[in-house]
């Protein structure tokens, strides 16, 4: 029998692989969830960029958008639209502003109203509270993605948030989320994913209000 000189180093890294998996699963969905809240508690502000893929299911068609994302707690979110098109949804507590200069028109909303009306928007906002408001399991398929990331179905524990069900993705190693998906009512099924984040730079509270240009036609929404 010819001796394979490759054969010891991928027997190796096989029993790596799964002495690393095995790892990760020892974690409890409680552990998991708790590591989470931590990593919110830590996290004073956060900026990452975000892809972001919306399929409207009558149409058969699917939006891609991609842009930077800035957080700071508490409920301040700042969504940078880059491509195809530059937008920018601004979110404090007391006011919400989307931007799109294309039509020269910023819309202006109470804030309580938008986070209340935008899944997405609210869920990333309470991330710290996730056991309060979802009732939480690990993915029925696998617990753990291809890298060993934690797969998580989250289903509201209020139906005010409009959706049934949403499907996050929880960095083994940082306990954030970096990818989130969830379909709504009409079947359109809308998918985020963030990457290259980076937490606790300082961001100034100026980022989070919104100075509409001059000449801008500026729509109150209720």
């Amino acid at each position: 029998m010819n001796y394979c000189p490759f054969r010891k180093n991928i027997i190796l890294a096989v029993a790596l692989l799964l002495l690393l998996t095995g790892e990760a699963l020892a974690l409890s969905l409680e552990e998991v969830m708790a590591k989470v809240q931590e990593q919110y508690e830590k996290t004073a502000d956060l900026k990452a960029d975000f892809l972001q893929e919306v399929t409207i299911k009558a149409m058969n068609k699917t939006d891609r958008e991609e842009g930077v994302f800035y957080f700071k707690n508490p409920r301040r979110m700042v969504w940078d639209y880059l491509k195809p098109k530059t937008k920018k949804l601004v979110i404090n507590p007391q006011t919400a502003w989307f931007y799109i200069p294309e039509d020269g028109i910023v819309y202006v909303q109470d804030a309580a109203s938008f986070f209340k009306a935008k899944a997405s928007i609210r869920f990333l906002s309470g991330v710290g509270k996730l056991k309060e408001d979802f009732r939480v399991s690990f993915a029925a398929s696998d617990p753990l993605d291809k890298e060993g990331n934690f797969l998580l179905k989250l289903v509201p524990r209020e139906r005010d948030f409009g959706i049934e069900e949403f499907f996050a993705t929880i960095d083994k190693d940082r306990f954030q989320i970096t990818r989130l998906s969830f379909t709504d009512s009409y079947g359109n099924k809308t998918r985020l994913l963030f990457r290259n984040s980076k937490i606790n730079t300082g961001l100034a509270e100026k980022l989070f209000t919104f100075s509409p240009p001059a000449g801008v036609e500026i729509v109150k929404n209720r």
